[in-house]
């Protein structure tokens, strides 16, 4: 970890959105952080009905210069996993440009595996043109435990022009499942449109996610989502998991009451490596069980 660089994290008291509004590239969203902040809110209202713990994952994280305002790529992915093996968080690799986020990824995985030999990630991969989406699942083939499409990156605008995202149909991503050979997953369900699709792929794993109230999509929060469409969408898949806005324990169990089988966290595990390195990581998610 470098200490004493200029973080774009304002280390809130709470991480619930108000303290970023606006902050992007950095650690905030769109509309205004509306999103952001009806993840987080959307939480406190869900009755906790159930004591079974699920697999919390570190989600996917890519952009460490622009948005955390660390040194390099390279050391934050070094770090960031090291941290999650310690605190024995299930692992996540994102992509996205250049190729060398993703390669970083990788190569952080395999450096980790020396010292903690079963870890392996869920790899989620930009919805490129199929041909480069496969070229990506191979050089992950090593280190890949499920294989994603992260279609809610699409409404990245600037991205989505750049290096030419697709909106995938259920027959692109049909190609994608067969190549992938492990489980496969859908990240980023967040409308009635990605529904339709997930229904006639039938991938293994739907993850709910507005990508943290990053992107430009449709208004609300996950959890919200989860209450309206979880039942649906659990009859297309194996697992369903949900990302956004869970910030302790009573959210954890509350995504479990509501039929989701992991929890994928960002934002208060990049703040605690950012305050405190591992030590920092390992302590927070205690606050998740």
């Amino acid at each position: 970890m470098f200490r004493g660089l200029d973080y774009k994290c304002h280390f809130c008291s709470e991480c619930d959105g108000t303290g970023c509004i606006a902050e992007l590239p950095g650690m905030g969203g769109v509309f205004d952080n509306a999103n952001f902040m009806d993840n987080v809110a959307g939480w406190k209202n869900v009755p906790n009905t159930t004591t079974t713990q699920i697999p919390i994952r570190l989600a996917p994280i890519t952009g460490a210069v622009e948005n955390i305002g660390y040194q390099d790529e390279r050391s934050f992915y070094f770090d960031i996993m090291a941290a999650a093996c310690a605190a024995n968080i299930q692992l996540s690799l994102g992509d996205g440009c250049p190729d060398e986020k993703l390669q970083f990824g990788i190569a952080a995985v395999k450096a980790i595996s020396k010292f903690y030999p079963t870890k392996k990630a869920a790899v989620f991969i930009k919805p490129y043109p199929n041909n480069r989406i496969i070229e990506r699942i191979e050089w992950a083939s090593d280190v890949a435990e499920i294989i994603g499409v992260d279609i809610d990156s699409y409404n990245i605008v600037t991205m989505r022009n750049k290096v030419q995202l697709e909106k995938k149909t259920a027959e692109q991503m049909r190609e994608l499942q067969k190549a992938a050979c492990v489980p496969f997953a859908v990240k980023g369900v967040f409308t009635l449109q990605d529904i339709e699709m997930v229904e006639e792929l039938k991938p293994d794993i739907v993850v709910i996610s507005n990508h943290g109230g990053r992107i430009e999509t449709e208004r609300g929060s996950t959890a919200d989502f989860l209450i309206r469409y979880g039942s649906r969408l659990s009859k297309c898949c194996n697992q369903l998991w949900v990302d956004g806005g869970i910030r302790c324990a009573r959210d954890v169990a509350a995504a479990a009451s509501l039929g989701a089988a992991q929890v994928m966290i960002g934002r208060p595990f990049i703040s605690a490596l950012c305050r405190g390195g591992i030590k920092e990581v390992v302590k927070e998610a205690e606050k998740f069980r």
